[in-house]
C-alpha cells in the first residue's frame, strides 16, 4: 500500500502562529484536522493507496485541504495532467484561510463522515430545520435548542453538550467533548473543536481545542489556538470602521500582508487574555502570551510570551499556568511539549 508524506518545509512559516507548535497537518478546519482528513479518506477509499510495484511514498505539502474528489483525482491513473479542479481542494497559504475555508470544510467533512450513518435521534424539545443536515454523534446532549440547518449541516460530536437556549446556524461543527453554554448563539461557518467551551456570540470562527471563550462577547471571523482563555466580555474587530482592507502582522517577512475586507484575532496555542479585552481587527497574537492592561484595542501584534503588552513571561512561571490551566481540564504538558515550548521561548 502506499503512504502520504505530509511535507511542512516549505508552508510552516506562512502560518504562524499556528505551526510554532505544530505540523501544518495537525490544524485543524472543517470538523477534522488536515491530518485525520487524509487517514479517513484513505480508510474509506483505499484503492487511491494501491500501486503496483510495492509500497512507496507521495510527498504532499500539509497545507493542502484535502477532499474524496481530490484524492480520487490525485491517484487516478486517469488524471494525467496531475491538476485538480478548484471545488475539489483548499490550499493554506495564510492564517486567516483557515477560517475563510472553514465553510467548504464543514461541508466536506460533514459528507465524509457522516455517508451511510445514521445520527443518534435529536430530542423533540429542539427546533429543527432542515433536520436532514443535523447529525448527533453518541452520547451528545441538546435540549430546548434551535438547530437551523438549511444554510448548511449542523454537526455535534460525541459527548458534546449543547445547553439550553443555545441557537445555532449552520454550517456549524461542534467537535467531541465541547460545551456550549446556555444562550449562545453560533452562526456559520464556525468550528468549536474538541473539549472546548463557548459563549456569547461566534460567527466565522475555528477553536482548535482546549480552549475556552465560555462568556459573553463576540468572536469573529477569527482562529483560536489550543489551550488559550478568552476572559469575560473580551471581543473582536473583525472589520475596519472604514470598511477598506485589513492588514495582518507576517511574522516570517516582518511586515503586514492584506487580509481582504474582514478578519478578527488570530491566537496562538496557550494564549489568554484577562476579561472585557478588546482585539484590534486582525490581530496576531503568539504562542503564549497573558494579556492584561490594554486599557483599549490591542496592539496589531502581541509576541510569544508576552505578560501584559510590555514585558515578557518568566519560563518557569509560564510553563507553571500552563499546567495549572491543563489540569482543569485533566490534562498535563509532555515533556517534549515543555522543550517545544522552550525553544519558541528561547527562538522566536
Amino acid at each position: 500500500m502506499n503512504h502520504i508524506a505530509l511535507q511542512d518545509e516549505t508552508v510552516k512559516e506562512k502560518l504562524f502562529p499556528f505551526t510554532l507548535t505544530r505540523s501544518a497537518a495537525d490544524i485543524r478546519t472543517g470538523i477534522l484536522t488536515i491530518r485525520e482528513k487524509w487517514e479517513r479518506i484513505f480508510q474509506k477509499n483505499p484503492l487511491y493507496l494501491q500501486a503496483a510495484d510495492g509500497e512507496q511514498k507521495l510527498a504532499i505539502n500539509a497545507n493542502i485541504i484535502p477532499s474524496e474528489k481530490y484524492a480520487g483525482l490525485l491517484f487516478s491513473d486517469k488524471n494525467n495532467s496531475g491538476s485538480v479542479p478548484y471545488e475539489s481542494v483548499r490550499v493554506l497559504e495564510h492564517p486567516w484561510h483557515i477560517f475563510e475555508f472553514n465553510d467548504w470544510a464543514i461541508r466536506e467533512d460533514f459528507t465524509l463522515i457522516t455517508s451511510g450513518r445514521t445520527s443518534q435521534p435529536v430530542s423533540s424539545s429542539n427546533k429543527l430545520t432542515a433536520p436532514e443536515n443535523v447529525f448527533l454523534e453518541e452520547g451528545a446532549q441538546v435540549e430546548h435548542c434551535i438547530l437551523n440547518a438549511s444554510a448548511g449541516p449542523v454537526y455535534i460530536g460525541k459527548n458534546a453538550l449543547v445547553m439550553e437556549g443555545a441557537m445555532i446556524r449552520g454550517p456549524v461543527a461542534i467537535c467531541e467533548g465541547a460545551v456550549v453554554k446556555m444562550g449562545t448563539a453560533i452562526y456559520g461557518a464556525t468550528t468549536i473543536g474538541p473539549n472546548c467551551t463557548v459563549g456569547g456570540e461566534i460567527k466565522n470562527a475555528v477553536l482548535f481545542g482546549n480552549s475556552n471563550k465560555a462568556h459573553h462577547g463576540y468572536l469573529g471571523d477569527s482562529v483560536i489556538g489550543e489551550w488559550c482563555n478568552l476572559g469575560a466580555g473580551t471581543s473582536n474587530s473583525n472589520m475596519k470602521n472604514t470598511a477598506r482592507e485589513v492588514k495582518v502582522w507576517n511574522m516570517a517577512r516582518k511586515q503586514f500582508d492584506i487580509a481582504g475586507t474582514k478578519c478578527g484575532l488570530l491566537m496562538g496555542d496557550y494564549s489568554r487574555c484577562a476579561i472585557n479585552t478588546s482585539f484590534n481587527t486582525g490581530t496576531v497574537v503568539g504562542v503564549c502570551a497573558n494579556i492584561f492592561g490594554s486599557g483599549d484595542l490591542t496592539p496589531k501584534y502581541i509576541p510569544n510570551f508576552s505578560w501584559g503588552l510590555e514585558a515578557k513571561y518568566k519560563f518557569e512561571k509560564a510553563i507553571e499556568e500552563i499546567r495549572a490551566w491543563m489540569k482543569m481540564k485533566n490534562k498535563l504538558p509532555s515533556e517534549e511539549q515543555v522543550k517545544a515550548l522552550h525553544h519558541i521561548f528561547e527562538h522566536y
